[in-house]
């Protein structure tokens, strides 16, 4: 970060706010997956859950808290003193604990919502960041729906928060409903009123319902907000939150246009976006900026002989700045362990000896299968591993027979509690009819909410990444699968969701 530039404060919400996304949950080893790419990112706040929700998001928060090193974790709470005492039980370890407090004031949300008068959203508003105080050091208030709310009212809020104790009094744009320069006037309006504003930091947190989430942000910044909250890949409620890659780049493109600088390791943002995908079983669309496929991908003549002659030409910024693999190095069946190690380190994985050596042995097997091992291979790898749970159901073997004319048949046998299962099923192709010989040696039937199936890199030996969304009751599980044969990485990412859901039971 440039001396002569003011800090903006990146507040990941990747874990609560963009968790809550459709399809988005993450169990608690994808959780922790995902934190470590944060604290790798060098983001200053990681908002992990909401403690009082659940006992599973409490221990994912708590864990979260007992395990960064670096970044603040947050969870949210209500305005409610059982939330904050709930909350704080579970940040307390962290290093730097914090409780992020909301509570709305529109005038929609205070009469529809929460059957509240103004001055009792004032007053309680008031007396919880006094309770949370008493507890934690670092307190935020967000007065949820900012942008419908009534500016006078608005001012007094968020002076009395602020002489309460917050630190952090953050303003957001909950329903995505406000104009880019509407939204910097909120920001102006504020520090020019509020006698006490410069006592706290100001934040923004923008949703995307009319596609201007980084814009607000962005407007917001350059008003005065100096702290954005945002998400990775841009997951969050509805149409989503603000993508944290586009406001970092955003920033690092365009100096000129900010007075402030992150600290994010945008080199890292690559990954980061890729673990997320992984975790979530969630994709992101190939024109996605930043990270998305063709991000930097360019078809059109013109386009290519610019980008050849000066990259300057289409090009704003470069794939290495986000860290995009480039194949420095070539790996093979004859290569070591540790040339592989040295690599997976480039990657950003950082992984304890005992992973280092499974990861390898699963090196090995596809490099029998592929010439060539590509970073984006290692790096599937990587990530296919880490979120991984203990194997109740383990492959042994499957046979599968489909044609044009033909049932669809899968035969799979399967290691389940020392003892070899087997099963025979047909089905709509080969992968339903797999996934339905699954169910008949486990004795239930699951929903399957998703499936999608994609390319780790190109070529005919290129690896199938499989992604599965099952759901058995209320709970969804998400399961990732790898193999050169697409058949097998789609019945993998499905014994993975099932591992979740048995780990879960057995709790």
């Amino acid at each position: 970060m440039s001396t002569a530039k003011q800090k903006l404060y990146i507040f990941d919400t990747t874990l609560r706010d963009g968790e809550q996304s459709p399809g988005c949950s993450m169990n608690l080893k994808e959780k922790l997956l995902v934190a470590e790419q944060l604290e790798l990112l060098n983001v200053d706040i990681i908002e992990a859950g909401f403690a009082a929700s659940s006992p599973g998001d409490f221990e994912s928060v708590r864990e979260v808290a007992r395990r960064t090193k670096k970044a603040a974790v947050a969870t949210l709470c209500r305005c409610l003193a059982k939330d904050i005492d709930v909350g704080w039980q579970a940040v307390r370890e962290a290093k730097r604990p914090c409780l992020h407090l909301f509570l709305a004031t529109s005038p929609l949300h205070m009469q529809y919502k929460l059957k509240m008068s103004p001055e009792a959203v004032y007053e309680q508003a008031v007396a919880m960041v006094t309770h949370a105080r008493k507890l934690c050091p670092e307190v935020e208030f967000s007065c949820e729906d900012a942008s419908r709310s009534e500016p006078d009212f608005l001012h007094r809020v968020v002076e009395g928060v602020i002489r309460a104790g917050a630190k952090v009094v953050n303003l957001p744009d909950t329903v995505g409903y406000a104009m880019p320069e509407q939204y910097a006037a909120m920001i102006r309006s504020v520090l020019a009123r509020v006698p006490n504003a410069g006592e706290a930091i100001l934040s923004v947190h923008c949703h995307n319902d009319l596609g201007l989430a980084v814009a607000n942000s962005l407007a917001a910044v350059q008003a005065g907000a100096r702290q954005v909250e945002c998400a990775l890949n841009g997951i969050g409620e509805r149409a989503g939150n603000a993508a944290l890659e586009e406001i970092v780049m955003a920033l690092r493109t365009r100096p000129d246009c900010f007075a402030v600088a992150t600290e994010v390791d945008a080199t890292r943002l690559y990954n980061a976006s890729r673990c997320v995908i992984s975790a979530t079983g969630s994709r992101i669309q190939a024109n996605k900026a930043i990270v998305g496929e063709n991000a930097f991908a360019h078809e059109a003549g013109i386009h290519q002989h610019g980008v050849m002659a000066h990259a300057g030409t289409y090009e704003i910024m470069t794939p290495e700045s986000i860290g995009v693999p480039r194949n420095r190095m070539v790996l093979g069946k004859h290569s070591g362990r540790h040339a592989f190690e040295s690599r997976l380190q480039d990657l950003g994985f950082h992984c304890e000896a005992a992973r280092i050596q499974e990861l390898f042995a699963e090196f090995k097997v596809l490099a029998d299968r592929k010439k060539t091992v590509s970073d984006a291979d290692i790096e599937a790898l990587a990530r296919g591993s880490a979120g991984r749970d203990e194997e109740h159901v383990k492959l042994e073997r499957f046979v599968v027979q489909s044609g044009n004319d033909i049932p669809a048949t899968c035969t799979i046998a399967l290691q389940k509690e020392g003892q070899t299962a087997r099963h025979s099923a047909t089905g709509d192709g080969p992968i339903d009819a797999a996934f339905k010989a699954i169910e008949g040696i486990l004795g239930f039937t699951l929903a399957l909410e998703a499936f999608t199936l994609s390319s780790v890199t190109g070529g005919e030996d290129a690896q199938g990444e499989a992604s599965v969304k099952v759901r058995r009751g209320e709970r969804i599980y998400n399961g990732h699968g790898l193999s050169t044969d697409v058949v097998e990485a789609s019945i993998k990412a499905y014994l993975s969701a099932v591992n979740a859901l048995l780990s879960d039971e057995k709790k």
